[in-house]
Formats: structure tokens, C-alpha cells, sequence
């Protein structure tokens, strides 16, 4: 049995500057927007997976967030840890832009 796909508006494309990530809560999520050098956006949860720690509170460049607390990154567009101390990768999001909006996929 498929998922069906449960799109949900989290953001404009606007109000995300090229290079930056970004905090959005939306329905009991607290997600980070990421929009990458060239264009592409990137979606994932904004709680570092090591210790309770907002991702965007930390430094972002070329597709990696750093954790301000104890300097663990991911790739926002894949969710993958590089390496210690993070144990857990990122839960990353399905994308698409509509217009200028950026939506995710929940799957229900």
C-alpha cells in the first residue's frame, strides 16, 4: 500500500536568501529551509539528532549545517551525519516549489 502524498506550504522561495538556512515551525515541526548556492532547496528537521540544538543557529555553507553545540554536520540535502559525534542522520523532506512557495511532502 502507497503513501498518499500530503503537500503542505512551509515557506516562500523570497524570503529564504541563497546560501542561508532557515527556521519554519509548521504543524508541531520544527524544520529547516535550506537554499542551496544555485537555486535548489532542501528541506530537513532543525533539531540536531546528537543534542537538543537548533541547526540553524549554527553555520551553513555548501550544502553542510554545523550544529552550534558540539560542531557535528549534515548534508541538508541528503540528512547524512558526517561523522562524529553524530550517531543518527537528519529526517529530510520531499520538496517541490509551486510558484514561490515551497512545499513538503507528509506522508498521511
Amino acid at each position: 500500500m502507497s503513501e498518499a502524498a500530503n503537500w503542505i506550504s512551509i515557506a516562500k522561495v523570497s524570503d529564504v536568501a541563497e546560501g542561508t538556512a532557515v527556521p519554519v515551525e509548521t504543524m508541531g515541526l520544527q524544520l529547516a529551509v535550506y537554499h542551496l548556492e544555485g537555486g535548489d532547496i532542501c528541506v530537513t528537521d532543525n533539531i540536531c539528532t546528537h543534542a537538543f540544538a537548533l541547526l540553524t543557529d549554527g553555520w551553513f555553507e555548501n550544502g553542510l549545517i554545523e550544529c552550534p553545540l558540539h560542531a557535528g554536520s549534515f548534508d541538508c540535502r541528503t540528512g547524512k551525519g558526517q561523522g562524529a559525534p553524530i550517531e543518527e542522520d537528519l529526517k529530510t523532506y520531499e520538496v517541490r516549489i509551486t510558484n514561490d512557495t515551497i512545499e513538503i511532502n507528509l506522508p498521511g
